[in-house]
């Protein structure tokens, strides 16, 4: 992976002068783009003494509208991101000057001079903004926002209603704007995972209602040619998965330990898939078929009866195994058999928001079958059921290292309820019931929050317990791979050092050879009292303020709900007690950290 980008013969741009460029070109619409394009491009014909061999600039019309659809996108995974940038294409194929840009590289005070926005944004943790929009979400909401009565704008919401703070950012969004005298053109929109459908209808909507205001004429500007440098997209993705083969699945938790914790390795070969480290793998799988046959059972049916999603016809059976959401409780299936059958013990428990939630949380769809066995049809029980979406797992490999390989570090859920064991769906699947051999279903979700610093020499502190690990385990390959001079060090913890250092021989191969700078572990039940990674990071808070004042990257992976909260408490603490910065300050500090892509989070 190239660390400079390179520009003409020789030339290259170092990574200061790239976030200049970025930042000049920041909030510039296509048309605008396009002419700085051409402009740029004839600056470096005149100065190039090969400019003799280039194609002549061309005059070339481009809409010159009378506004611009800004679209904005806050995403932890990746997804509201495509969206909003098919968003951009679908709206300027309408003739509509749209521009798309990473809530990220948003300057807040710049939404002022807007005058039609569309945000895209997913909801995170407990109803928390992701990394990417914490800033725009915090200015919005204070005293500092501006009124905005002149804009126009429209919210598309992603989340999963299995959580309780279902699109809580995009309401939050909604809210504020709203409260600051913008005016919404259409209801905002709350996506459930299955969000396809869904988002390409509010883009239609959105587009309808803006059209008339956003009417373009035509000017000339000057582009030139455009050079042969694009490299070719994977032709698998979420909606047309590889077919990889599983290599390995092997259990790299102890005997005695609490946990079993696999290290799954899947073939890739012939596929052309290309991933960078930091990117996560989708992984589709088969639902257990005892599972299945009993929730068949609790209703009644027979596996052979014929069922309808979309334009496909399958067995009940079949449905159930490859195409519904059986692992995960959700309250639109609640909801779905409760409206079908009309029972009166399923409709009080929907009545009571509270109750349903607790009720749902330690459930899979098959203990919701057998605790309430209503009269529904197949037809019914497939309709209530979500579609069966794959699962996202930090990818533990570098392709310097691995080639044509994927590396993953699962956590198998298991555990047994009315009588039967449960199993987590991929990871009962990668772990349990997938042979060797066998294929998988699998695409790469890129993760452009998650990335190692583009200068090889800069340190890196990666805080990763548990399977917060995997990534960092990529992380160390690529660095190794690019020979980087920067220091590393990793924050590990699990519950014990006999059955729960995770690649053990690995990180000593790594602290032998001095990749590895430094390593502070944290085993939480090898004495009486508990230690986590965030009492490790106070212990070394000198240490740790001096590595991010040498410009270090922050890393943390792992649990969102405690770990990761914990984790940047601890960070704020090391502000205030080794930089001698207020609490304010030390927020100051964090954001400052979070702005400049030197703290970044995947966390679930």
């Amino acid at each position: 992976m190239s660390n400079q980008q390179q520009f003409g013969p020789g030339g290259v741009v170092e990574p200061n002068q790239l976030n200049q460029i970025t930042q000049a070109i920041t909030g510039l619409d296509s048309s605008q783009l396009t002419w700085v394009s051409g402009y740029i491009a004839g600056l470096a014909a005149a100065q190039d003494p090969n400019a003799n061999n280039l194609a002549p600039i061309a005059i070339t019309p481009v809409p010159e509208s009378a506004g611009t659809l800004t679209i904005i996108y806050g995403s932890q995974t990746g997804n509201a991101k495509g969206i909003a940038t098919a968003y951009q294409v679908k709206a300027s194929e309408a003739g509509i000057p749209a521009k798309v840009i990473s809530m990220a590289d948003y300057k807040p005070r710049q939404i002022k001079n807007e005058t039609h926005i569309a945000i895209v944004v997913s909801t995170h943790g407990e109803g928390e903004a992701p990394d990417d929009a914490v800033e725009l979400h915090e200015f919005l909401g204070s005293k500092k926002a501006p009124k905005l009565p002149n804009l126009k704008y429209a919210v598309l919401g992603l989340g999963d209603t299995s959580y309780e703070f279902f699109c809580q950012t995009a309401k939050d969004f909604d809210t504020r704007l709203a409260t600051l005298g913008a005016t919404a053109v259409l209801e905002r929109v709350d996506c459930d995972v299955d969000y396809d459908s869904a988002a390409a209808q509010w883009q239609d909507d959105v587009l309808a209602k803006i059209k008339d205001d956003l009417t373009a004429k035509t000017t000339q500007v000057a582009s030139t040619p455009a050079a042969n440098t694009a490299s070719v997209a994977s032709i698998y993705t979420k909606k047309n998965p590889f077919a990889g083969t599983l290599l390995t699945s092997q259990k790299i938790t102890g005997r005695d330990s609490i946990k079993d914790i696999r290290h799954i390795e899947i073939s890739l070969e012939d596929s052309g898939i290309q991933y960078q480290v930091g990117d996560a793998l989708g992984v589709y799988f088969l639902n257990d078929e005892a599972i299945v046959q009993r929730m068949i059972n609790a209703y009644g049916l027979s596996a052979e009866e014929t069922v309808t999603l979309g334009d496909e016809s399958l067995t009940l059976a079949q449905a159930l195994t490859e195409k519904c959401e059986l692992t995960l409780s959700y309250p639109t299936f609640v909801k779905a058999l409760a409206e079908s059958s009309g029972d009166a013990a399923l409709t009080a428990l929907l009545a009571d928001k509270a109750a349903l939630r607790e009720y749902l949380v330690p459930r899979q769809i098959v203990d919701i079958a057998i605790d309430y066995p209503v009269k529904v049809t197949a037809q019914q029980v497939v309709d209530a059921c979500r579609p069966l979406t794959a699962r996202l797992y930090s990818i533990a490999s570098s392709q310097n290292e691995v080639e044509d390989e994927v590396h993953l570090t699962v956590a198998l859920v298991e555990y047994e309820e009315h009588g039967f064991v449960h199993q987590g769906g991929a990871s009962g699947y990668l772990a349990k019931r997938l042979d060797e051999g066998a294929p998988v279903k699998v695409y790469v979700e890129g993760n452009d929050n998650f990335r190692l610093p583009a200068d090889p020499n800069t340190p890196v502190i990666m805080v990763g317990p548990g399977t917060g690990i995997a990534p960092f385990r990529a992380f160390m390959q690529e660095r190794d791979a690019q020979e980087a001079e920067g220091k590393n060090w990793l924050f590990f913890g699990n519950p014990s050092f006999t059955q729960d250092f995770l690649y053990q021989t690995e990180w000593q191969g790594y602290v032998k050879s001095g990749l590895l700078s430094k390593i502070s572990l944290a085993f939480s039940r090898d004495q009486a009292e508990k230690i986590y990674v965030q009492h490790r990071l106070l212990e070394q808070g000198a240490e740790v303020y001096q590595w991010l004042e040498a410009g270090a990257h922050f890393y943390v992976c792992g649990d969102a709900n405690h770990m990761a909260k914990d984790v940047e408490q601890a960070l704020l603490t090391i502000y205030q007690t080794h930089g001698k910065q207020s609490a304010d300050e030390a927020k100051k500090s964090l954001l400052a950290l979070r702005k400049a892509k030197r703290y970044q989070k995947d966390v679930y």
